[in-house]
């Protein structure tokens, strides 16, 4: 077949791979290339075991794979084949140097601009898909500008707004699709190059264009407003547990307000994931670096109250269970940061655990996809752990359950039989408000939800 256009992504992770298996599933008419340096990753993804889990993505690559979708390690030459080249590689917060712990680390970003300008030798559209902070690329622009055989090239930013766990159906049937160029004839041209990939599915209007300095900003502000609503409902929790309010209730009639509206206003023991914290964390910087300090706090106090929030609800384990967990077995239900993807990165179960095994409790975990990950994620602890996919088995002889992953799965098991195994008296602390609070009070647990009054049988 001969395809009309060639396109590459340099990073098979969370958003190279399934953003690019559903331009190649949409657009048969183009070859679609995602490369890696990590092997063992394009050799997943070669397989019939993918590197990550996402509702449908299987299904996607094997109807593509082979046909107009490849992966593969030969950088180099994908480079000279492909014209469209997406950027998707992980941009950490720094752990070293001026910004630790709050600015992007782009050193893996850099890497590749320099690969794509020492191999390309036709002009190339580079396109930002990793999140990035503002005026990132200018200095792509300006490191791509070095080259001296007269070679092209046009940056754009077209950031991601995927979540995990609904990665294909946000890529099928996007709210928007946001391009950012250069304000030139160039820049413009190039911008509509890849609004026609885009088009290919997406209705023209919801194809977004801006100059690329608000497309590199929007992202990182969409990101902080949906999470500034998870903490300020988790703030409101705090109070509704001192008031006897109920926080379901009182989210509810909130939402209702059409200015306000229901999304994200779901109390729990608060965010995780790749991109919420580094994201907000990276804006923190960007105002710091502006001389724009109350700009600063008022938007780090979002990850301060998630923090506040993962430690209140450990401390309501400790005292619900009185103010001691030294030998008592203690099981998870769920480890990923949310349902539906085996992702853990910054996951607040890891906190819970760590503080769990501080107090010398036994941990079991159990989760049905983000074992094998939990057990990277701990592989530096010491203390009592165990790994039972098994939600049966592993609550079995425990003192408690915390829920931390809103599973579907969890939510239909039977916890009658459940308590029947448990040691006496037996606590549900319900991280994520899914249960039926009253049944399992009923049952015999005592039950700790967020931001509701708890309901214990002791006098």
């Amino acid at each position: 077949m001969n395809q009309e256009k060639r396109i590459l992504c340099i990073g098979a992770g969370y958003v190279g791979g399934p953003t690019m298996a559903v331009i190649a599933t949409r657009c048969p008419q183009y070859r679609v290339t995602v490369v890696d340096v990590d092997e063992t990753k394009i050799t997943a993804w070669n397989s019939d075991r993918l590197p990550i889990y996402e509702p449908g993505l299987d299904d996607l690559v094997r109807s593509a794979r082979g046909r107009n979708l490849f992966f593969s390690t030969d950088i180099r030459r994908a480079v000279k084949e492909n014209d469209i080249i997406f950027v998707s590689v992980n941009t950490p917060t720094k752990n070293f140097g001026a910004g630790a712990g709050m600015a992007s680390d782009l050193q893996y970003l850099e890497q590749v601009a320099r690969m794509i300008l020492e191999h390309a030798e036709s002009p190339k559209i580079v396109i930002e898909k990793s999140t990035l902070p503002v005026k990132t690329a200018q200095a792509l622009e300006r490191i791509l500008g070095c080259n001296g055989h007269g070679v092209r090239f046009d940056v754009l930013s077209n950031p991601e707004f995927l979540a995990e766990g609904t990665a294909i159906r946000d890529l099928e049937n996007p709210d928007r699709i946001l391009i950012g160029s250069r304000e030139t004839d160039r820049g413009i041209k190039a911008r509509e190059a890849l609004a026609e990939i885009y088009a290919n599915w997406v209705p023209r209007t919801r194809i977004v264009t801006s100059n690329i300095w608000s497309s590199e900003l929007s992202k990182l502000v969409a990101n902080f407003f949906l999470a500034q609503r998870i903490s300020t409902i988790n703030a409101v929790s705090a109070v509704c547990e001192k008031t006897e309010a109920d926080v379901v209730e009182v989210a509810k009639i909130v939402g209702m307000d059409s200015r306000i509206g229901s999304k994200f206003l779901n109390a729990s023991i608060g965010f995780g994931g790749s991109c919420f914290k580094k994201d907000i964390l990276n804006l923190v910087y960007l105002c710091q670096h502006f001389g724009l300090p109350e700009v600063a706090d008022y938007v780090e106090s979002v990850v301060k109250m998630n923090e506040y929030q993962k430690e209140r609800f450990f401390l309501t384990m400790l005292t619900a269970m009185f103010n001691t967990l030294a030998g008592k077995r203690v099981c998870l239900f769920g480890f990923a940061f949310k349902a539906d993807t085996a992702d853990t990165r910054e996951s607040p179960a890891i906190f819970v655990v760590r503080k769990l095994l501080e107090e010398k409790a036994e941990v079991i975990i159990s989760d049905p996809k983000a074992l094998e990950n939990a057990r990277k994620d701990l592989s530096d602890v010491n203390g009592r752990i165990q790994y039972v996919e098994d939600p049966y088995e592993a609550a079995a002889g425990c003192h408690a359950i915390a829920l931390l992953t809103e599973w579907d799965l969890y939510r239909e098991l039977d916890y009658r039989k459940i308590f029947s195994t448990m040691s006496k008296p037996a606590f549900i602390f319900d991280g994520r408000n899914v249960l039926d609070h009253k049944s399992c009070f009923d049952i015999g647990f005592n039950v700790f939800p967020v931001g509701k009054p708890s309901l214990t049988h002791f006098a």
